[in-house]
């Protein structure tokens, strides 16, 4: 299969420059699982690429490896790395439209510009079989002069006014933000700063700004802020208090609870009957109580009450709607929202 020699060469390339005295064919053969022939193959489809592969001969074996010296401009990269930046045009495709993604575009096409025909060809034909596809996202193109903004206000420590939407309420108000970092999670872009308004350090997400004007005026940011302390007890974007959390999900759920990291402080238990119980130490009530809601039967919350109480009324809210008169007539249909 055409991906599978794509990926085999791959894992190639990285061990090739992972080593600087060179690999044995027998070395690369069982790293790759493969047969001697096969590595052969590859090691000619890499040259003919234009890597740099060197052989050397060292007591009547031969050991194979990239040439040291091996540049691109005049910017050292190894071909692993080359590879990785081609994967982070996908990564950011989320952010497509904003100064970011343009920027990480722009990187690639000066990386392209020094390749050869031949190795240029074999990374298109690499970055068709490796793809990095976004899931649930808000779009931010038409947000650019405002991330542009408040990107160049986190670097110059620039107080900005904005005029800004609150997601419960909906309630539009000006303030002023002390903009520290731009922070991108679980599909959306977000700004924390320390709020004019509440005088504390408030998360805004960029999607609610509905003006932004720099200020001239420039702050200090506050000695005691720490951005992974921060957010370190959030289980998503609000900063809350952190809490001990205990669910536990049916063995249904146990293989894919289990190959994830939820959060860093987290204890995974399997149990006898197959369910495994998640520990952490998180806050963002709203957060957590949709999340675990996603799961519908499958998880159970333990501890605190007030997550498992919350969890319960939602529920039993959902069940009576379920369980309510279906609308008739033509009143109730649903009318199609196009992007």
């Amino acid at each position: 299969m055409r991906g599978d020699q794509l990926a085999r060469q791959w894992r190639l390339i990285q061990r090739l420059a992972r080593s600087r005295a060179g690999v044995g064919i027998d070395d690369l053969a069982a790293d790759l699982e493969c047969t001697r022939r096969t590595v052969y193959r590859d090691l000619d489809a890499l040259m003919f690429a234009g890597f740099p592969v060197l052989s050397e001969r060292r007591d009547g074996r031969a050991f194979y490896r990239f040439l040291e010296t091996y540049k691109l401009g005049d910017v050292p990269f190894t071909p692993d790395e080359i590879l990785a930046l081609a994967f982070s045009e996908d990564l950011l495709r989320t952010l497509e439209g904003t100064v970011f993604h343009d920027s990480i575009c722009s990187a690639l096409d000066k990386i392209r510009a020094g390749l050869g025909p031949e190795l240029s060809s074999f990374l298109s034909r690499l970055a068709e079989a490796f793809r990095v596809l976004p899931g649930p996202h808000k779009p931010y193109a038409r947000f650019r002069d405002t991330i542009q903004k408040l990107n160049d206000a986190v670097l110059e420590r620039e107080r900005v006014r904005m005029r800004y939407r609150t997601g419960r309420t909906g309630k539009v108000a000006e303030r002023t933000l002390d903009p520290y970092r731009v922070w991108y999670r679980s599909g959306g872009l977000y700004v924390v700063g320390l709020d004019g308004q509440s005088g504390e350090i408030r998360t805004f997400a960029v999607e609610r700004i509905q003006t932004l004007e720099r200020t001239g005026e420039h702050f200090e940011v506050a000695a005691s802020f720490d951005f992974d302390d921060f957010i370190g007890g959030s289980f998503g974007v609000m900063a809350e208090p952190a809490v001990h959390v205990r669910i536990r999900f049916d063995r249904s759920w146990a293989p894919y609870v289990e190959e994830r990291t939820w959060h860093a402080s987290q204890v995974l238990t399997r149990r006898t009957d197959g369910s495994v119980e998640l520990a952490m130490q998180v806050g963002g009530t709203a957060e957590l109580r949709n999340w675990v809601l996603s799961f519908g039967s499958g998880a159970l919350v333990l501890e605190p009450k007030a997550l498992r109480d919350e969890v319960e009324r939602e529920l039993a809210r959902a069940l009576e709607r379920y369980r309510a008169p279906r609308p008739q007539g033509r009143g109730g249909r649903a009318r199609t929202v196009r992007p």
